[in-house]
């Protein structure tokens, strides 16, 4: 006779039983092997401990964009305006239809901002 038992977490698995299916909290009799509240506790904190984790992942990207972004104002502050107008003078000539549409997408913000203060 074989055993054809499937187990789902937090189910107990029975060996006497063929064709029986475990589901979290019952026994494949279907009596409660443990609390609902000690199965919601346990996942609670297992979904909280991954929250933490993706929280903490967050911050760390947040911080790295934003020393990159600290970074980027330091160089623009010490940066000559006549070499930052020939460099987007090239970039422009090198790539016309991505600057024309960051120009179009500058206007746009600005009409946005401009609009909202009526």
């Amino acid at each position: 006779m074989s055993q054809n038992t499937t187990d789902f977490p937090g189910g107990s698995q029975s060996g006497s039983q063929s064709g029986s299916t475990s589901f979290p909290g019952t026994t494949p009799s279907g009596s409660q092997s443990g609390s609902a509240t000690g199965t919601a506790s346990a996942l609670a904190q297992e979904y909280g401990g991954k929250i933490s984790e993706a929280a903490t992942q967050a911050k760390d990207f947040v911080s790295d964009k934003i020393s990159v972004v600290g970074d980027k104002i330091k160089d623009l502050q010490n940066a000559d305006f006549a070499e930052m107008a020939e460099n987007a003078k090239d970039y422009t000539r090198k790539n016309p239809g991505q600057a024309l549409l960051i120009s179009a997408a500058a206007g746009l913000l600005v009409g946005l901002i401009l609009r909202g203060r009526r």
